[in-house]
């Protein structure tokens, strides 16, 4: 009798052990997909050279801030980044967007690796000393957030051909312009992570997690 009870007692144990096991496997992989699932997209097009996969990036670029400093895409190496299209004068959607992103620079305000870059769609109103004034008004760093300004060319096609957002000139519109609301997350590669209405509170509330989630990307969490 005392036989029989440890041979069943046994493979109790033995049972119970390949459910713990199981458990264990199925957890992992779990958390492994949740993790996978947690990674941000990476937006554009995409071409596989060989074994390895090249994403669209920003092109390269050369503007100057609100302190006649030169911003290229190396001021933003091994940073995250947050860039949008504005101009001074637009009386529309605008000054929403300047409210929002003052939002993401007080989140990210002592954080070193988030800048801001905000590109002027009319380079002939918005002047160097201009945008200074601007910059000054809201009461922010430059080193942190770069208001830039160039040749209008160099600025529509960066926005429409790296970023994809709209920014041309149109006369029909109230202030001459036409220009998307737009907030988009760059990442240290400079590719293209997240894209969220500048206008609404809860896309930046979005964007706010985004960027965590991005800063623990390269944390490797």
């Amino acid at each position: 009798m005392t036989n029989r009870f440890q041979i069943s007692y046994s493979g109790s144990n033995s049972y119970k052990a390949q459910i713990l096991a199981a458990l264990t496997l199925c957890l992992l992989i779990s958390s492994c997909t949740e993790k996978k699932e947690a990674r941000l997209p990476i937006f554009g097009e995409r071409e596989v050279v060989g074994t390895d996969t090249v994403y669209h990036k920003i092109a390269n670029f050369r503007f100057v801030d609100q302190d006649s400093a030169e911003v290229t895409n190396e001021t933003f190496r091994n940073k995250i980044y947050v860039a949008d299209f504005f101009f001074t004068s637009c009386r529309t959607i605008c000054p929403i967007m300047k409210t929002q992103m003052l939002r993401v620079y007080e989140a990210t305000e002592n954080d070193p690796d988030v800048l801001i870059l905000s590109h002027t769609i009319d380079p002939e109103y918005d002047t160097v000393g201009l945008l200074h004034d601007f910059a000054d008004r809201l009461g922010v760093k430059s080193n942190k957030w770069h208001f830039v300004t160039g040749e209008k060319d160099s600025i529509y096609n960066i926005a429409q051909r790296s970023y994809f957002a709209t920014a041309m000139e149109d006369k029909a519109e109230p202030d001459g312009f036409i220009h998307s609301g737009a907030f988009l997350l760059i990442d240290k590669e400079q590719r293209i992570r997240g894209k969220y209405d500048g206008t609404k509170e809860e896309d930046v509330n979005r964007l706010l997690g985004d960027i965590a989630k991005l800063k623990d990307e390269y944390a490797g969490k």
